[in-house]
């Protein structure tokens, strides 16, 4: 079993080397998946996204904080098979108001400039999931496991 400081490592890395993930969140009977621009707290314990309220995905947010979000290195390759790595970021979420807003605001568009505008937009909500655990999968059946909220 791997080290939690080297797997906290490997989704470091993992998360900071990517723009996008699927984010899945749910209501009623109905999942839905969408892709985000996200970023992630240094500590782990937070990640970000950026959405208008008028979404789907933020109206399902209101009525069920629990998502899932699926970060990966996958490029679309036969090489994927081997090489690329996921993680799955389970956490519940909730939008960010107020001066709480300005440190995540600021990490998100350093990792996303081109989307100063859509960030400062007031018809966006700043997300922040609560990171409660990391299902990390490797070779496509190597899962370790990162455990942060408890």
């Amino acid at each position: 079993m791997a080290k939690t400081d080297d797997i906290r490592r490997q989704i470091t890395d993992l998360c900071s080397s990517q723009k996008l993930a699927v984010l899945c969140t749910h209501r009623k009977s109905q999942p839905y998946a969408s892709l985000v621009a996200f970023v992630t707290s240094d500590d782990l314990r937070y990640l970000y996204f950026i959405t208008p309220k008028t979404t789907r995905k933020f109206t399902n947010l209101e009525a069920n904080p629990q998502v899932s979000v699926m970060v990966n290195s996958s490029q679309n390759q036969d090489t994927d098979f081997h090489r690329a790595m996921a993680v799955t970021i389970i956490g519940s979420a909730a939008e960010v108001f107020g001066r709480e807003r300005e440190g995540p605001i600021k990490r998100y568009l350093e990792m996303h400039p081109y989307l100063e505008d859509f960030a400062k937009s007031p018809t966006c909500a700043l997300v922040q999931v609560k990171v409660k655990s990391f299902f990390l999968v490797k070779n496509f059946q190597h899962v370790m496991e990162l455990h942060i909220h408890e």
